[in-house]
């Protein structure tokens, strides 16, 4: 087994472990320990130190794997690495005198709606730098071929973290403040570990001459930062701005039915580090006869899966709630609206893989930014209008039209899309099974009728999938596992 397929399989493990942990603190921990309050500041905190990360990173951990190859070993090199440590601080510094020396008035801009955020300032910026500089670091070992190490760093160490600082606020060893301090130490040690490792794997030399790409690589920086912040807005955005219009705890409430939502593109994760490769290898080929074929099959696959997940979710939707306080019971339709753009993502298959591997990157780079803008707009319309669910919708608003235009963009470059007439088959079979059962009527234990419902779905959900052979690699796949059972 080659490093590249070793490592992809361990990362795939980490990934799904990672979510596990992240899975108890969000849905049981910190709602059974934390009051929602206090856990809303601290996705505030979070989500608003996730946004200047690509600003404080500048875009070195993409332009770090990018450019790395390109100078051979000795001084050029060097001088390389030493710009790419040192040029995420012309944000940083700038940022941190500001976040120092206009405490309060960021602090008031933020605390609008809610005063709880406003002495807390200099703790997103310390998390925003910590998170930016750990990519810079994880990207350090990717380009030595170590990634393991990072993406454990990443998933989990951070939220094991935070199940321990769950746990001690339950038994009252520390208070609120603590917990908050040490989650932001948290951070800054996962970064300080990483360096260390980074740096075992390769000692830098400082050298302070420029390399004579320097203008190219600022350029796909900038690029980068626009890219990254695009990606990032469109995920964090709601979140921060639900703080700016509603009570703190409504923030708290979104997180845990956007967490519920965010396990349908667990699967979209793991597929896309096998498809990336490929694609790159097809377009680098102008193999386009392929290209469409992976395309295709690729949206199929991922819409079985995904489709299936948003199905289990939303036909126990109501059971998976009675394990939640009362206070977030009104979850329902956020957990829709962002099921549903997952479901949408899912279905584009590898779109993002060839959109960054052509030669548009760049115009897909600005089209992000321009519909970032639109989701900050998105939320600005719908939030003061419906609360929590104005924040859903947003999102969808947001992610479809952004999903849309890159379908579009594809179709008019490639000539290809993604949709078949097995596509149409998929979604009126996701229908007529969430039909059924949505409305089944059980008057089980919750944990009983989510274990009923589920296995009797999933059992008619793959019976007439296989039953109409809608898709030859889920038949091969169910082939194989049943004369594994029969032998």
């Amino acid at each position: 087994m080659g490093i590249v397929l070793k490592q992809s399989l361990k990362n795939t493990i980490v990934t799904y472990l990672g979510f596990a942990i992240g899975a108890i603190n969000t849905l049981f921990l910190y709602t059974s320990f934390m009051k929602e309050e206090y856990y809303g500041l601290i996705q505030v905190i979070l989500s608003i130190s996730a946004v200047l990360m690509p600003l404080m990173a500048f875009g070195v951990p993409n332009t770090l794997v990018k450019f790395y190859s390109v100078f051979k070993e000795g001084k050029s090199k060097e001088s390389f690495l030493t710009l790419m440590l040192l040029l995420p601080l012309l944000f940083i510094i700038p940022i941190a005198l500001i976040s120092f020396f206009a405490t309060d008035v960021i602090g008031n801009i933020l605390s609008t709606k809610n005063p709880i955020v406003k002495d807390y300032v200099w703790y997103i910026f310390l998390t925003g730098m910590a998170m930016a500089y750990f990519e810079i670091f994880f990207a350090w070992a990717k380009i030595q071929m170590k990634s393991v190490f990072g993406n454990f760093m990443k998933e989990i160490f951070c939220r094991v973290g935070q199940t321990i600082l769950l746990l001690l606020l339950w038994k009252k060893v520390i208070t609120i403040d603590i917990f908050i301090k040490a989650l932001v130490g948290f951070y800054i040690l996962r970064t300080v570990i990483m360096k260390i490792y980074a740096y075992k794997l390769r000692m830098p030399k400082l050298m302070f001459s420029l390399p004579k790409n320097t203008k190219d690589i600022l350029k796909y920086s900038t690029l980068i930062i626009l890219g990254g912040s695009t990606a990032i807005v469109l995920l964090e955005v709601d979140k921060v701005m639900l703080n700016n219009f509603l009570e703190i705890e409504n923030v708290a409430y979104y997180a845990v039915a956007g967490f519920i939502a965010t396990t349908i593109a667990v699967p979209s994760r793991a597929m896309h580090q096998i498809t990336y490769p490929i694609t790159a290898t097809y377009i680098n080929a102008k193999n386009y006869i392929s290209l469409k074929e992976l395309y295709q099959k690729s949206s199929l696959t991922l819409f079985i899966i995904s489709g299936l997940l948003f199905l289990l979710i939303i036909i126990n939707i109501k059971d998976i709630y009675s394990f939640l306080p009362e206070a977030y019971s009104n979850g329902y339709l956020i957990v829709f609206w962002i099921g549903l753009a997952k479901v949408y993502d899912a279905l584009l298959g590898n779109n993002n893989s060839i959109l960054f591997n052509s030669d548009y990157y760049r115009s897909v780079l600005f089209l992000g930014v321009l519909l970032a803008v639109l989701a900050v707009g998105f939320n600005f319309w719908l939030i003061p209008k419906f609360g929590i669910k104005g924040a859903a919708i947003a999102s969808f608003s947001a992610f479809f039209v952004y999903n849309s235009l890159k379908l579009l963009y594809v179709k008019a470059k490639f000539k290809i899309q993604p949709f078949t007439i097995e596509t149409l088959k998929i979604l009126g079979l996701l229908i007529s099974v969430g039909f059924v059962f949505y409305y089944m009527p059980l008057t089980f234990p919750p944990i009983l009728a989510i274990l009923v419902k589920s296995s009797l779905a999933l059992i008619l959900y793959i019976g007439i999938l296989y039953k109409l052979s809608i898709s030859r690699d889920v038949n091969v796949l169910i082939d194989s596992v049943i004369n594994k059972i029969i032998k």
